[in-house]
């Protein structure tokens, strides 16, 4: 699965057939004409709004047992929503930013949400279907750059050097603008300010979500961020370390060499929360040996003949398990976990016959359009040295403008704001050792951190969902119940594919995801069945 790719939706859009507006029982407000003059005061400071546009539209949203969704689905039709575009530039910046607020025309819950990005993509006006359909006001940004833009057309300026201002508006600026146009506009329609907001993201989004925390702490007051992509300046170089080894050692391997290092890695390491179910709960005490492995025979399915797995294999292996590090041997990053395939950041092509790396994106854009600022770089020109010398100078010059790893939150925490953050073990992108890093850090500064920020381990998932793992599919309605009814989440409800059923129609595993830093442990009993775990 791509990098944050977790939103599914399908809209269909429509001449307007109403304009009459029903808000949620027990809501006192005043109905609103979906039209450019009822929006025409948004404004915002240090910008100038270019133009505003509002159309009625029909959306519909299928419910879905997609463990990938952004939202927990819970109904399925079509409904009316208001949809406003707002287009603004920040004059002498040379931008033009367009956010997208969605407003539902029936059913308003009294709740704002606004919804993160994925990659490079800031946000989309689509992420905005499932929520607004579930009686949200919404909004989204695209930080002043379209989806399928390619990075180079607005990160770098005429002259070839960052283009700071669309950066900032990419980081950090677009994001918190978008929660301003958002509730004003949510405000101008319903004749009231939402009674509370919300900010839902993962991947690029958990990233921006965090930001919120640290830099706008007052925009929101509940956060959900999933596999949050903070250390942005530190974990993004450090996605080309396994291509880099590849190179080093002069070894590009099949996918079925690689797969076959996670097994045996999974394999070893299974038992350690008390079952073999092909998850690994317990990556920290994961010591799994690679030269053991030396020798070893892998029968590949795809191409039917036996390899024999070598040192080559094992250094590999031990170097994307260990994560990037300086000539004197100490860590620059994490690498990935044990479980994590080592496709993802370390895949290969041999569709020719003769395998060569295949870099994840981020990594590749950071390092040739960004820290080198020539997007036709050739990476097999970056060695040892030159990789350590982009990593440093990428935390030196994009730290304080992306890194997003501020571990103050104090005024978040004034402000009574809640955030809930999770990361799937399996996660073969972004590195599940750098949220424990940042949440330990926090905890750090505030002993106290549990009061208005959770971290939830979710063993067996991959970036944003996937894997054999419980994806937190609930982690919004927990949320909301932090922070409108006080009840902190010790765990979260996750959901999985079954190791082994009978009944079609129950197609999942259930488990309570832990609070960090208790770990799920199997006791007895079906481990199908959340009964059968505790956190430890």
């Amino acid at each position: 699965m791509l990098f944050g790719l977790f939103f599914h939706f399908r809209l269909l859009i429509s001449v307007p057939f109403s304009l009459a507006l029903s808000v949620a029982k027990g809501e006192n407000v005043t109905a609103r004409v979906c039209a450019d003059p009822t929006f025409a005061s948004l404004k915002l400071p240090n910008a100038k709004v270019l133009s505003v546009n509002s159309v009625v539209a029909a959306i519909t949203w299928p419910a879905s047992s997609d463990l990938v969704n952004a939202f927990p689905s819970t109904k399925n039709g079509t409904k009316e929503v208001c949809q406003i575009t707002v287009m603004y530039t920040h004059p002498g910046q040379n931008d033009t930013i367009n956010t997208w607020v969605w407003l539902p025309l029936e059913s308003w819950n009294g709740r704002f949400v606004g919804m993160g990005g994925s990659g490079w993509v800031t946000g989309t006006a689509g992420s905005l279907a499932q929520p607004v359909f579930e009686g949200y006001s919404a909004a989204s940004t695209d930080g002043g750059h379209l989806a399928s833009a390619t990075l180079e057309s607005w990160v770098l300026n005429g002259d070839g050097d960052i283009n700071w201002p669309l950066l900032e508006d990419f980081s950090s600026s677009a994001v918190n603008e978008a929660a301003l146009l958002g509730k004003a506009a949510t405000k101008l329609f319903y004749s009231t300010s939402p009674k509370y907001s919300y900010f839902n993201g993962c991947s690029t989004g958990g990233r921006q979500g965090h930001m919120l925390a640290q830099q706008f702490p007052n925009q929101y007051d509940g956060v959900l961020a999933g596999s949050p992509a903070i250390n942005w300046d530190e974990f993004i170089p450090a996605q080309y370390w396994p291509p880099l080894m590849m190179q080093e050692l002069d070894y590009y391997p099949t996918a079925c060499e690689l797969d076959a290092i996670t097994d045996l890695a999974i394999n070893a390491c299974d038992a350690l929360d008390g079952v073999k179910d092909g998850i690994i709960a317990f990556p920290g005490l994961c010591h799994f040996d690679p030269y053991t492995m030396i020798g070893k025979d892998v029968l590949c399915d795809d191409s039917n003949h036996i390899i024999k797995l070598s040192s080559k294999s094992a250094k590999f292996a031990a170097a994307a398990w260990a994560g990037a590090n300086s000539s004197d041997g100490s860590s620059l990053w994490y690498g990935v976990t044990h479980d994590a395939t080592l496709t993802g950041l370390g895949g290969t092509d041999c569709s020719s016959g003769h395998c060569k790396p295949t870099p994840f994106f981020l990594s590749t854009d950071w390092i040739a359009t960004i820290l080198s600022q020539d997007p036709s770089l050739d990476l097999s020109t970056i060695d040892l040295r030159l990789f350590r010398h982009l990593f440093q100078n990428s935390v030196k010059k994009f730290k304080s403008i992306i890194g997003t790893r501020d571990p103050d939150l104090t005024k978040f925490k004034n402000a009574g704001g809640k955030m809930i953050t999770w990361h799937g073990m399996k996660d073969q992108y972004a590195f599940y050792n750098g949220t424990v890093d940042y949440y330990n850090k926090v905890r750090d500064l505030d002993p106290r951190v549990h009061d208005y920020y959770r971290f939830f381990s979710a063993p067996g998932v991959e970036h944003c969902g996937g894997g054999p793992g419980w994806f937190p599919g609930d982690g919004l309605n927990a949320l909301i119940d932090w922070v409108e009814n006080g009840k902190a989440p010790d765990t979260l409800l996750g959901l999985a594919t079954p190791t082994a059923t009978e009944n079609a129609d129950e197609p999942t595993r259930t488990a309570y995801l832990c609070c960090y830093p208790k770990v799920l442990t199997y006791t007895k009993g079906d481990i199908d069945q959340a009964t059968s775990f505790i956190c430890r």
